[in-house]
C-alpha cells in the first residue's frame, strides 16, 4: 500500500498518535486536532523520508484558512505519528519546494 492512501485510512479511522512536541506546536500556532485531520486528508506529500525509524516519514503540505502548513507524519503499519507542524518560511518556494 502506498503512503498517502495509508496516511488517509489511519487518518479517517483516528489511528494517530500526537508528539508531545506537535501539541505544544499545535498550541503555538492555534492549530486544533481537526485541522491536522484535514492536512492529512486534503493535503500533498511534498517530501518523503523513507529511512525514518521507527517508521518512514513524509512532510505534506496543506491549507488551512488560505494559509499553507507542513505536517510531518510518521506512516507505521497500524497508525500514524505527528511530529511537528508548521508553516513554511522564506525557506521555501511556493511553499513546497526548498531553496
Amino acid at each position: 500500500m502506498s503512503s498517502l492512501p495509508t496516511i488517509r485510512s489511519h487518518a479517517q479511522t483516528r489511528s494517530i498518535i500526537f508528539s508531545a512536541h506537535a501539541r505544544v506546536r499545535m498550541f503555538e500556532r492555534g492549530i486544533s486536532s481537526e485541522d491536522i485531520l484535514h492536512i492529512l486528508t486534503d493535503g500533498e506529500i511534498i517530501e518523503e523520508y523513507e529511512d525514518d525509524t521507527p517508521c518512514p516519514s513524509f512532510l505534506m503540505l496543506g491549507y488551512l484558512r488560505g494559509v499553507a502548513h507542513h505536517v510531518v507524519v510518521g506512516c507505521c503499519a497500524d497508525h500514524i505519528k505527528i511530529i511537528t507542524v508548521y508553516h513554511p518560511d522564506e525557506k521555501w518556494t511556493n511553499d513546497r519546494f526548498r531553496r
